[in-house]
């Protein structure tokens, strides 16, 4: 007499195709909030390298030097003679009275020295050095 199991033991398997659903989801959720963490007001320049504490705080005013010389006030390019009537407005209407300086590593340094002269002339109390994080 042959006596059968009560229970047959069956063997779970393992669904690849919803793991890789979520896998695809979360790879696009943290690609857009990545996106939307970037500094979007300041122009792409070859930035030196070094490490310093991120801020968290209200977003300065970007003062960037070009590697050919040029100086924008967030993306708006302005002659260096210009850079105190232009700032000192946009410094007024803020809390704070920080400006972010990004300038390229191969600019020259006197035309980053006259563009932060000139946003000091115009209120600026404080200055962010806009670096690359290694």
């Amino acid at each position: 007499m042959k006596l059968r199991r009560g229970r047959e033991f069956r063997h779970g398997r393992i669904e690849i195709i919803p793991m890789i659903d979520v896998m695809f989801f979360l790879l696009v959720t943290f690609m857009l909030a990545s996106l939307s963490m970037q500094s979007l007001n300041s122009l792409p320049v070859n930035l030196p390298r070094g490490s310093a504490a991120s801020f968290i705080k209200q977003e300065p005013t970007t003062l960037t030097v070009t590697l050919d010389g040029k100086i924008f006030i967030d993306q708006t390019e302005t002659p260096v003679d210009q850079v105190a009537a232009r700032l000192r407005p946009i410094l007024a209407a803020r809390d704070t009275h920080e400006v972010a300086v990004a300038a390229d590593k191969g600019a020259l340094e006197g035309v980053v020295v006259e563009a932060m002269l000139a946003a000091r002339a115009a209120g600026a109390e404080r200055f962010l050095i806009a670096v690359h994080h290694e």
